[in-house]
């Protein structure tokens, strides 16, 4: 069965004007976090310290992007301070951001840990902060722990324990088998830990750049000690002119969209020659500089399909940690007559069908999974096959035979 999708205790009973016109927020798979993520306190290292040691500090591991969990695969296993201590140090924070600037040295690593936020529960810590005054709930940490020198064997043994003790590695990242809160939890970890090891180099020099803001923010030292006591100044480099002598995570904008015949009552759908037989979804699409939402679910259609889209609507949004899209979901519906002609222009789908509601409606009750699994039990062979409601290709989906287009959806 799969995992519930994530809520808002602040929406249960949402009456808004807006939610009257609109419907109710969809919270998609992967993102409705139960902690706030303090961006403020990110560059605090009187905080972080604290934080990093509090009584009911947590941390999650990944390695090799995989999230460490319980047997199952629904949890995100939460480490102590003392569980993880053998890796990241009795004092994680030791020194402020500017400091650690100052005494970079680049033949040092560390495991990189990002603070993932605070999580008010009943039970809480009391931390001070520089100039927050004292922040209450208890601090997430994330730790990639991918064995690498000079601390691979302290990594190799930290993975075994967790076997030992019944943990498992997730090795299949998009199994989707986490409970919601800890699927946005790994969200942010993952598409944090990647973006640190894609820019281990400066853009501007070529010289190694250093983590810092507890992970969301690297920068390009003026001087490095590389294993020696004295530092050695680097030359010049256009990133610290100015204040560009940062370089901050990114998110890729995606489009995904469910498309509509002009009449209502028909949904293309498109599928790629590595997926499953009979398994189709929605289209999708990165967007492109200097264009809209729109218009990029007007060109992404044309390439992919050949269909002319008219009206566009935005729906809902899902992040994508793979590595670090925000797939950003519309419904849109073609012109007619010779707009609904399917010609796969690009040639980067196998083949796309339309399909009609109460056909798309019987494959969402009976014939939903992730790709890597076989059909559900009671799968008539032959049948039409969609994405799990993890994915936000099937919320779109749903939102469209529940009567979206009407203005009367079913929630």
């Amino acid at each position: 069965m799969p995992p519930a999708l994530p809520t808002n205790p602040a929406l249960d009973n949402d009456d808004s004007m807006l939610t009257r016109r609109f419907g109710k927020e969809i919270i998609n798979y992967y993102s409705g976090s139960s902690a706030n993520r303090y961006s403020f306190l990110r560059a605090d290292g009187n905080f972080l310290r604290r934080a990093a040691a509090a009584p009911r500090t947590r941390y999650v591991a990944l390695s090799g992007f995989n999230p460490l969990t319980n047997a199952e695969g629904t949890h995100l296993t939460r480490y102590t301070h003392k569980d993880i201590s053998s890796l990241i140090g009795e004092q994680p924070f030791a020194v402020s951001e500017d400091d650690a600037v100052k005494q970079w040295d680049s033949t040092k690593k560390l495991p990189l840990i990002v603070f993932l936020g605070m999580v008010d529960e009943k039970d809480s810590d009391s931390i001070e902060s520089s100039e927050h005054g004292v922040i209450k709930g208890n601090a997430l940490f994330a730790v990639d722990v991918t064995p690498q020198k000079p601390f691979e064997q302290a990594a190799e043994d930290f993975l075994a324990n967790h076997v030992k003790n019944g943990g498992q590695l997730q090795t299949n990242p998009r199994a989707m088998s986490l409970e919601a809160h800890d699927a946005a939890l790994f969200a942010q970890s993952r598409s944090i830990i990647d973006w640190n090891s894609r820019i281990p180099f400066c853009a501007g020099c070529g010289h190694p750049t250093l983590s810092v803001h507890a992970g969301y923010k690297r920068v390009c030292p003026p001087t490095d000690l590389r294993g020696t006591s004295s530092a050695v100044e680097l030359p010049s480099c256009p990133s610290r002119k100015g204040i560009t002598n940062i370089a901050f995570p990114r998110t890729d904008p995606t489009m995904i969209a469910a498309i509509v015949s002009a009449d209502g009552q028909r949904l293309l759908l498109g599928r790629q020659k590595s997926w499953p037989e009979h398994m189709y979804s929605t289209l999708a699409g990165f967007l492109e500089p200097g264009e809209s939402i729109e218009e990029s679910v007007r060109r992404e259609a044309w390439e992919e399909s050949g269909v002319k889209v008219g009206r566009v609507v935005v729906h809902s949004s899902q992040p994508w940690p793979y590595p670090a899209s925000l797939m950003i979901g519309a419904i849109a519906q073609t012109l007619p007559g010779e707009g609904e002609k399917i010609q796969l222009n690009d040639k980067e789908l196998d083949t796309a069908k339309w399909f009609e509601f109460d056909e798309v409606r019987k494959a969402l009750d009976t014939s939903t999974g992730p790709l890597h699994l076989p059909p559900p039990e009671g799968y008539q062979p032959g049948t039409l096959r969609l994405p799990p409601q993890q994915a936000i290709a099937n919320r779109l989906i749903t939102a469209v035979v529940n009567g979206y287009l009407s203005g009367v959806p079913k929630m």
